[in-house]
């Protein structure tokens, strides 16, 4: 019968335009269907910052392909081998990452961005979210993660519709695809909604990038827990699980852990607190190193500086849904404040309570003020005297239960500050099963024939945490492999 492509791509996000550059390139006709329009489309990669994890040499190398910046020649960026990314990637997961996909994953990376740069897209430093200015002028990345997207996710999304546009493959918006056509065992087509009608589209390849199900709250309910039909949904509205279901009823295999997500702590009471197409990413509140979380009862909960943030802040939000109300304040005093990143904590409508005593920001709270003195009292008579050095571990430690491990600066300077945050999920870890080239493996662990697998929707990368700028690398990564044997 005959085909309308040789490709149809699901899903108009980071993967899914990576994929379709990839069989593009080949000479492969490709159809993406995106089930987003206007503003909304882009998927989770619009609401993003655009930072991508990839092993590099350091500056010079990055160099090769960033955007110049006058701010390099006074720019330290320390080198991050294949074996850190491996290392971080094991080690936030706790071991239960796939290892060949992580092999992929940490090889493939730079090679990756450097081909997505070739093709037309731009990344530079990551000056504001990445790097401290030093007294002499200097700046010293940190953490491992350095290159992101120039304009952030919307930047991403306009690049590759760019690329897509120049490399004459067929976009079509406003489909929500919904089953996938089988004959003879072989994936050939998908059907999809569009004005009220049905559409079935065939090809050689379908290649599914249409991501997770965390904004559908009957399935965070099933597979995450009760809590998690609460949870703020900081991205689109259109990851509801239907080509995972789809991919399911076709023979595919769960992959990954279908048990966690991304979560991170997101403002509490800003009043268009999900799926913000202006703010997007900056509803965030990732400067939690630097002070206290507190809980309603005015206690902390957890180690704010056990690692870079980098390395706690996907996992940190479900540890707020878990406190009393799914509520938490990050505190902070008169001389940690001007440390917080400008673009979050600085942001239109950001959710500040501001008092000049402790008795007066815990009455803002609405918390008990007596625990609450007592927590930050007991918090700084327990801090060391190390100096304050946020670009490294520095042993600036509170030795109070929990510890503060690191950054544990006294809350003792007024005016004080409180930002209420609460779980906002962005990407479940569960999906399909793939092997290391894309392809859908099914329970038997043999590859379905005609169907491939690529960003959110492919399982077995990330457990319970994951390494902050991994995901859209995984997404780029797998995405191109997928797309070079559609």
């Amino acid at each position: 019968m005959h085909n309308d492509a040789d490709v149809i791509v699901v899903g108009g996000g980071n993967a899914g335009f990576s994929a379709a550059h990839a069989a593009a390139e080949r000479g492969r006709s490709v159809i993406l269907l995106e089930r987003g329009e206007g503003p909304t489309a882009g998927g989770n990669s619009f609401f993003t910052a655009g930072a991508t994890r990839i092993a590099h040499e350091g500056l010079a190398q990055l160099q090769e392909f960033v955007e110049a910046d006058e701010r390099h020649d006074a720019s330290t960026v320390p080198p991050y081998s294949q074996q850190d990314y491996l290392e971080d990637l094991e080690r936030v997961t706790e071991g239960r990452n796939d290892p060949e996909l992580s092999a992929v994953l940490v090889a493939e990376a730079q090679p990756t961005l450097r081909w997505l740069a070739g093709l037309g897209l731009k990344y530079r430093l990551m000056y504001e979210r990445q790097a401290y200015s030093r007294p002499d002028g200097s700046f010293l990345f940190w953490g491992g993660l350095h290159v992101g997207n120039v304009g952030g996710g919307e930047g991403l999304i306009a690049d590759h519709t760019a690329v897509a546009e120049r490399l004459g493959e067929d976009v079509r918006y406003g489909h929500r695809a919904r089953e996938l056509v089988v004959e003879d065992g072989r994936v050939v087509g998908v059907v999809a909604e569009h004005d009220g009608q049905r559409v079935t589209l065939r090809a050689e390849s379908v290649v599914l990038a249409a991501g997770g199900f965390e904004s559908d709250a009957a399935l965070r309910a099933e597979h995450l827990g009760e809590r998690w039909a609460a949870a703020k949904v900081r991205g689109t509205a259109f990851n509801v699980g239907d080509m995972i279901r789809a991919g399911l009823d076709v023979g595919a295999a769960k992959g990954g852990d279908w048990s966690s997500c991304h979560s991170v702590q997101w403002d509490a009471f800003h009043p268009e607190n999900e799926g913000n197409l202006e703010l997007t990413n900056r509803l965030t509140r990732q400067s939690y190193p630097l002070g206290i979380l507190v809980n309603r009862e005015g206690r902390r909960f957890l180690d704010e500086g056990a690692d870079f943030r980098n390395f706690t802040y996907a996992k940190y939000g479900k540890v707020i849904l878990e406190q009393p109300g799914s509520l938490a304040f990050q505190v902070f005093d008169a001389a940690t404040r001007p440390l917080l990143r400008a673009e979050e904590y600085e942001m239109p409508g950001v959710s500040e309570l501001k008092a000049d005593s402790l008795e007066e920001l815990a009455a803002l709270m609405e918390i008990p003020a007596e625990e609450f003195v007592r927590t930050v009292e007991e918090f700084n008579a327990a801090t060391n005297d190390a100096e304050l050095d946020p670009t490294v571990k520095d042993g600036k430690a509170s030795t109070v239960t929990p510890p503060k491990s690191n950054w544990a600066s006294p809350i003792a300077e007024g005016p004080f500050y409180a930002y209420p945050v609460t779980c906002g999920i962005t990407f479940t870890f569960g999906g399909l099963k793939g092997d290391v080239e894309g392809r859908v493996l099914d329970e038997d662990g043999t590859a379905i024939p005609g169907l491939l697998v690529c960003g959110e929707m492919l399982g077995g990368l990330f457990s319970s945490n994951y390494p902050g700028g991994s995901g859209l690398a995984a997404g780029a990564v797998f995405g191109r492999r997928a797309g070079s044997i559609a």
